[in-house]
């Protein structure tokens, strides 16, 4: 097993070599993420952490039973434009190469309204890179002139749930479907 700061040192080179815009972040145990935003050179490292999601984080991120990502759902997730369709990945160093650790996402539903979603790695959870992932996205909602982010959401999804009150956040029922609630955020 690494220490945190073998971890960060092998991840140092590799993170230096990224080209464009990014972050190296620190969660909660010190080790360091790369986050960047997603382009379309990312296709097969979406698609295989989506893959590597457990069956239940699959269902609670697109609210249905996902086996296999198939190519119209990877079109959809990976058509960015860096305003009105935001996604930010974090990545980090493992084995050589780097993984796909958690995305965010957010497309504009409105003038100035937006959906959001986040997805984190079953075994990178409770570490903090939600909420490094969302503060990233809100940042740019805001730059990006909207004033409200929303998430739809299983109502039994407690990480979200805890996610959204921290971030500020407004929770309510959904009223056409009681298995969900709406988080919203005035930007």
């Amino acid at each position: 097993m690494l220490t945190v700061k073998d971890h960060n040192d092998r991840a140092a080179a590799a993170y230096a070599a990224v080209t464009g815009k990014y972050w190296i972040e620190a969660l909660k145990d010190g080790r360091h993420v790369l986050i960047r935003p997603l382009a379309e050179k990312d296709r097969d490292r979406e698609y295989a952490f989506i893959k590597r999601l457990s069956p239940e984080s699959r269902h609670m991120r697109f609210l249905a039973q996902v086996n296999e990502p198939g190519t119209a759902m990877l079109d959809q997730l990976m058509d960015t434009d860096n305003k009105h369709r935001v996604a930010y990945i974090a990545m980090v160093h493992e084995d050589g190469k780097l993984i796909e650790i958690g995305v965010s996402r957010y497309c504009a539903t409105g003038e100035h309204e937006c959906e959001c979603a986040v997805t984190v790695a079953d075994e990178w959870t409770h570490l903090g890179l939600g909420t490094l992932l969302m503060e990233h996205l809100i940042k740019a909602a805001r730059r990006n002139g909207y004033h409200q982010m929303y998430s739809v959401d299983s109502a039994s999804n407690s990480p979200m749930r805890d996610l959204a009150k921290a971030l500020g956040f407004e929770t309510q029922n959904d009223p056409d479907d009681s298995r969900q609630v709406i988080h919203r955020l005035q930007l």
